[in-house]
């Protein structure tokens, strides 16, 4: 998970407690094999459970975030569920909750978002449900002002093999001032090395 969304996600914890106080996954741009960042405040028990079972691929609720552009209860969720991954949920104390899922921003990227939330107490309310949906709209897209044109031109060079010194030369500009702009640039993104930070800036589309 990369700092800023870390910081993102986390920031928001209050609300989902709030909200949720049962507990909730959200997955943020999900591509091939996994998303790019994550935060579960499902009781661990239930998330053994989950895994174990290997309810991942055969849970109703994702197959729905899979495919929706929007938001509704679980209970409004009507698709095959031949494991019982829902009558599993109430087991554990989940027996009320939404479902959210939003569609790739861009052809290329491809990459959706979800989140699961849920109460043991109530259905959640249609101003619940809006909130959520808006929170993680906001997650969900890529942050295309982290980098600053100048820091974004010396990532992209160094993602293409120039060093330091001749990014200088081209820009008319320091070798210091070439190191000091990678430096932000890698804060801003919280990456380590040149490669890490440009490969979190194109995901992001930020290159």
């Amino acid at each position: 998970m990369t700092r800023g969304t870390l910081s993102a996600l986390t920031d928001q914890e209050p609300l989902f407690r709030d909200l949720a106080p049962a507990g909730c996954y959200v997955a943020l741009r999900v591509g091939f094999l996994a998303p790019e960042d994550e935060f579960n405040l499902f009781p661990s028990a239930w998330t053994r459970h989950y895994t174990i079972q290997a309810f991942g691929l055969r849970d109703p609720l994702i197959r729905w975030a899979a495919t929706a552009n929007g938001a509704t209860r679980w209970s409004a969720v009507h698709l095959p569920d031949e494991a019982g991954v829902l009558a599993a949920y109430r087991r554990h104390g989940l027996r009320f909750g939404c479902v959210i899922g939003l569609p790739a921003r861009t052809a290329r990227s491809r990459k959706r978002s979800f989140g699961l939330f849920a109460r043991s107490d109530r259905e959640m309310t249609n101003h619940e449900i809006a909130t959520l949906r808006a929170t993680i709209a906001e997650l969900h897209a890529p942050n295309r002002d982290a980098l600053t044109p100048s820091q974004a031109e010396v990532l992209r060079m160094l993602s293409e093999g120039v060093r330091y010194k001749e990014i200088a030369h081209r820009l008319g500009i320091t070798e210091g001032a070439v190191k000091a702009r990678f430096k932000a640039a890698c804060d801003r993104l919280g990456a380590r090395t040149a490669v890490q930070a440009a490969n979190i800036a194109q995901r992001r589309g930020l290159l």
